[in-house]
């Protein structure tokens, strides 16, 4: 019994330091201002194969190069259909950096990265192919954000994902 009892507070002091780290977020797109991206472009209904675009598209010239937003611990580096390629980085307050469309990869999984640490560079890979080179991003959390679900199309997957717009605006 105490050993479950050490355990469960091991995952809260855990789950609260997560919680606890600053964001100090930064725009991913080296160079890009709030004239690169759409403001009105997270949750877009209809939005292609995906038919709700859940996060935020910055434009710039193909190999322009990408930072993380925060500092994190990367999950995932690989391609995929829709996103082509794409990053996942586990960041401050337990939220996935979900980076995708990317020309070249430049980090590796499990690397610790910061707002400085260039882990790629703009492309049109995936579902992209075709089109402007811009990188998608968005943010998911882990903890569902109840208060978020609505009743629109996809309502109840917005639980789980954070307008990436608002941090950029702040930025």
């Amino acid at each position: 019994m105490k050993s479950k009892r050490k355990i469960l507070i091991a995952i809260v002091i855990i789950l609260s330091i997560g919680f606890l780290i600053p964001q100090n977020f930064k725009i991913p797109v080296q160079g890009a201002t709030s004239t690169d991206y759409n403001s009105e472009s997270f949750w877009y209904y209809p939005w292609g194969k995906s038919i709700t675009h859940k996060g935020v598209d910055i434009f710039a010239k193909k190999g322009v190069e990408i930072n993380s937003s925060t500092s994190g611990i990367v999950l995932y580096v690989g391609e995929i259909d829709l996103g082509g390629k794409v990053v996942l980085i586990l960041g401050p307050k337990w939220r996935l950096h979900y980076y995708a469309h990317l020309n070249e990869v430049k980090t590796s999984s499990f690397s610790i990265v910061n707002s400085k640490t260039i882990i790629g560079a703009v492309g049109s890979s995936g579902n992209a192919v075709g089109k402007p080179p811009h990188l998608h991003y968005s943010i998911l959390t882990i903890f569902p954000y109840i208060w978020k679900l609505d009743s629109d199309r996809q309502g109840w997957k917005k639980m789980f994902y954070l307008n990436p717009i608002d941090y950029l605006n702040k930025n």
